[in-house]
């Protein structure tokens, strides 16, 4: 049975997009590639309370990709995956085609 991490509050489980380093065709790409910092959303909480109780819910939704920052989050590994758990406040923005 395989673990499902459901954040917390306003917090944000995030798969980081690695961009690939060869071409189908096998030819390597060089490191400095030019690569947005990029991760699609598994997983959101419910959202926080002002303070007068009332409920702010997280206005990013599952599957959206969303630009990260360069650093921060916390990385949480389930089963042989890696994630990373942000703040919605450390989301900078989601990126549409």
């Amino acid at each position: 049975m395989a673990k499902r991490l459901i954040p917390l509050f306003n917090r944000i489980l995030v798969e980081k997009i690695v961009p690939p380093s060869k071409t189908n065709s096998g030819i390597l790409l060089p490191e400095k590639t030019s690569k947005l910092n990029s991760g699609k959303v598994v997983a959101v909480g419910p959202g926080i309370r002002d303070r007068d109780g009332k409920l702010i819910p997280v206005h990013v939704k599952e599957g959206e990709t969303v630009l990260l920052p360069e650093y921060g989050g916390t990385e949480v590994k389930l089963g042989d995956k890696g994630y990373h758990l942000y703040r919605e406040d450390d989301i900078l923005g989601t990126l549409h085609d």
